[in-house]
This record gives structure tokens, C-alpha cells and sequence, in this order.
């Protein structure tokens, strides 16, 4: 059970938790929107940084949804499902990690990755302090 009530707001859980503040949630799902409509990064990419960051944000809802593959042999997966590693216990990631992932992301990219990460994080925090569930249905 979530620890607020779903709001009317929203067409999933954590869009009726989030839909207290309809102005938020608006503005929250177009940049989610303008965050995963982009073609600079697969949908395999997206998706390990998604399930790998579940884990690290406590996240049940998104954890619910599966365990980051064991067997990424794509580099460019590999290297942002590192860089997700590494931005849940770092406040800065070091040259050695940013040379690596310049060998394979331009800049723009590199800072679309990032984007990406602190947005399903701050998405899987949100849903994680609120105690959202697998199980919380829409009401």
C-alpha cells in the first residue's frame, strides 16, 4: 500500500501518487515523454539502465518488472548500465569512467545518458519513499 492515497490524476500508480499537483504531474510526464521518445539510445539500453537503477533506488514497482540482464554483450548497453552502477554510489564519476564512455558515447549523448539516469532515479525515489508496490492497483 502506498503511504499517500492515489489521486484521480494520472493513468498509473505512480501517476496518481504523483497527480496531487496536477501542474507536476503534467510536466513531469513530458519530459518522460521527451526522455523516452528519443531514438539516441535503444529501447535495450534504456531498459537495463531502468533495471539496474530499480535496484539501487529500492524501488518494488520498477524491481517488480525484472532483473538487469546478466549476459549485455552490446558495449554501448554495457558501458550505461555501468554508469548507472556507478551514479548510485558516487556524487561525481572520474575521468577514467568518463574516458571510457567518451570512447563510445559522444558528448551530447553522454549528457542524454545522464539525463536519463537522474530521471528514472528521481522517478524510482519518488515511487520508493512513497512505498509504491508491484501490487499498488489504480484506482
Amino acid at each position: 500500500m502506498a503511504g499517500i492515497s492515489f489521486s484521480q490524476n494520472g493513468l498509473t500508480p505512480f501517476q496518481q501518487l504523483l497527480g496531487h499537483h496536477q501542474e507536476i504531474l503534467e510536466k513531469w510526464v513530458s519530459l518522460e515523454d521527451c526522455i523516452f521518445s528519443s531514438d539516441t539510445f535503444s529501447a535495450e539500453l534504456k531498459e537495463q539502465v531502468r533495471r539496474t537503477l530499480a535496484f539501487h533506488n529500492g524501488c518494488e514497482y520498477c524491481m517488480a518488472k525484472g532483473s538487469p540482464s546478466k549476459n549485455i554483450t552490446d558495449p554501448r548497453v554495457q558501458l550505461a548500465v555501468r554508469a548507472a552502477d556507478l551514479s548510485s554510489n558516487e556524487t561525481h564519476i572520474g575521468g577514467d569512467d568518463i574516458s571510457a564512455l567518451k570512447e563510445v558515447f559522444s558528448d551530447a549523448e553522454i549528457a542524454e545518458l545522464f539525463a536519463l539516469i537522474c530521471f528514472i532515479t528521481a522517478c524510482q525515489r519518488f515511487g520508493a519513499l512513497l512505498g509504491l508496490e508491484a501490487s499498488c492497483p489504480i484506482e
